[in-house]
């Protein structure tokens, strides 16, 4: 069994920016152990901070009372068993002490030689466990150490494999391995010292580190270091989500997590540490499981010839249609579908037509921009054959200035220009067209009421419905406009009012 370590709380807290208060630690932490599941977590630095202890001394009480103490672990120092100290005034049980695992690092930053240093370590070791807390070793700087010393590593290892240290921790501390050296160096380690328990540390440097912690595992190490969100110092470390997915799914190895967990975990996460999930990250990313493109829809409908693997429902996710200039007909009708809505294959047709082209216009629409097109296509729409159109019109803005519009309308073929100002861009548009229509001595209605819609979710480039009530000789009625920019979705809304009311009887109006 595989065990994962989970070091968000301390090592993914060293992302820059990222501070956790006292409650957010322990509700982690909680997370972590309970509801994800994972073996062991990492939950501080000894002697950092006030705030730190405090963290720590809460999530010690709430671990005792559930019977997991022994899985919350702390990293210590070669302080002389200060460390140590710290931890047991807080409940702790587990040190990880943080050892030199290259000669450069023990000879220029500790100025000491490795016999001192073994020497050392032993003292820590010895006291934690006069203390009743038991040991973990991390060897520093071990991906180069191996590399450039290994008769350093060697000799660091063998003054050390008789001592009562459950877990030696090989970090890749600054992230400068390849999966196959990796995999190379986890060997020499195993070859050399089979009777011992071997953690990797990944570190993300060069975007490795999910395949290098697959690549320890697959040459023996029993248990791997994770962060949530990748969370982690410099590029971050290996993302807890992704080593999963891939180990379930690639090796023959069995792991206590719960995947269906890892969004609602990460998600969290992402809320309290504001660092931000990026939308193409895997498995927990906003896109992973979206599709795109058209020909994708139409093939997962005949047969998820489009799905891998990596199925949403796994972790708590569903399959999305994303809707835009790429989208076809199948994008649209799996949407219609969710929502339940039915059409005709000339209505599918049209409303494909407009998501294409408004997809030119923004970025992404969603499935709850949907009823809004097709609302405006089917019940609002204009044709080719409507008189008045808009050729062309330019709206301005300039502080300490009056809005201001200019506009081009063809009116039976005609065009007429104009300008004017105005207390708002629409505003400035409108009394534009009205100066054309006075001109021309037609009658034109007065606005009764402007309302602007987005879908539900208040994301910022939502699609935008601007509904506008016209009153006509004391008949009302309404048109709506659809754009991702509001103030051209009014301008279609009154686009649609003109043409109403020079081709229709008022009478009709409602």
């Amino acid at each position: 069994m595989l065990e994962i370590l989970d070091t968000t709380l301390r090592d993914g807290e060293q992302t820059a920016g990222v501070s956790f208060n006292v409650n957010e630690k322990l509700a982690i932490a909680q997370l972590l152990l309970e509801e994800l599941r994972v073996d062991r977590i990492e939950v501080a630095s000894a002697r950092v901070s006030k705030g730190e202890s405090e963290a720590f001394a809460r999530i010690c009480e709430w671990a005792a009372s559930k019977g997991y103490l022994d899985r919350v672990e702390v990293l210590g120092f070669v302080d002389g068993g200060a460390s140590v100290d710290w931890i047991a005034a807080g409940g702790g049980k587990v040190v990880n002490i943080l050892a030199k695992g290259s000669l450069k690092h023990v000879t220029m930053q500790l100025r000491k030689t490795p016999q001192e240093h073994i020497a050392d370590i032993a003292k820590v070791v010895s006291y934690a466990k006069s203390k009743g807390i038991s040991c973990n070793i991390y060897l520093e700087d071990w991906s180069h150490g191996i590399t450039e010393s290994p008769e350093y590593v060697y000799e660091l290892m063998d003054g050390l494999k008789s001592l009562d240290i459950k877990h030696f921790m090989l970090p890749d501390t600054l992230g400068i391995l390849d999966p196959w050296s990796t995999s190379e160096m986890c060997w020499k380690m195993l070859r050399r010292y089979p009777e011992l328990s071997f953690d990797f540390h990944a570190h993300n440097d060069y975007g490795f580190a999910v395949a290098n912690t697959m690549a320890a595992v697959r040459a023996g190490f029993t248990g791997v270091h994770t962060t949530v969100n990748g969370l982690g110092e410099r590029s971050g470390n290996a993302s807890v989500a992704a080593v999963v997915a891939a180990l379930s799914d690639m090796m023959p190895v069995k792991m206590r997590v719960d995947e269906s967990k890892l969004t609602h975990v990460c998600k969290y996460v992402e809320s309290i540490s504001g660092i931000r999930i990026p939308d193409n990250e895997p498995v927990v990313g906003e896109n992973v499981f979206t599709q795109t493109s058209g020909v994708h829809a139409d093939g997962d409908r005949k047969g998820s010839l489009y799905a891998n693997q990596l199925l949403p429902e796994r972790f708590g996710r569903v399959r999305q249609y994303a809707l835009g200039k790429m989208s076809g007909k199948a994008n649209i009708i799996e949407n219609l579908d969710k929502l339940g809505i039915s059409l005709s294959p000339e209505q599918v047709k049209l409303v494909t037509q407009r998501v294409v082209e408004l997809g030119d216009k923004k970025e992404m629409m969603t499935a709850e921009d949907l009823p809004f097109i097709v609302a405006d296509v089917l019940k609002s729409g204009h044709s080719a054959n409507d008189n008045i159109r808009i050729e062309n019109y330019s709206l301005q803005l300039t502080k300490g200035m009056k809005p201001a519009a200019m506009l081009k309308v063809s009116i039976d073929g005609t065009e007429y220009e104009t300008s004017s100002n105005g207390d708002g861009q629409y505003n400035a548009f409108m009394k534009a067209l009205w100066k054309i229509y006075d001109r021309l001595g037609k009658k034109h209605p007065l606005l009764a009421d402007y309302q602007v819609t987005i879908p539900p979710g208040g994301k910022t480039d939502a699609l935008v419905a601007t509904t506008i009530v016209w009153d006509m000789d004391g008949h009302e009625f309404k048109t709506r406009g659809i754009d991702s920019d509001q103030t051209e979705a009014a301008i279609k809304a009154t686009v649609k009012m003109l043409n109403i009311i020079e081709n229709l009887d008022l009478t009709t109006l409602k």
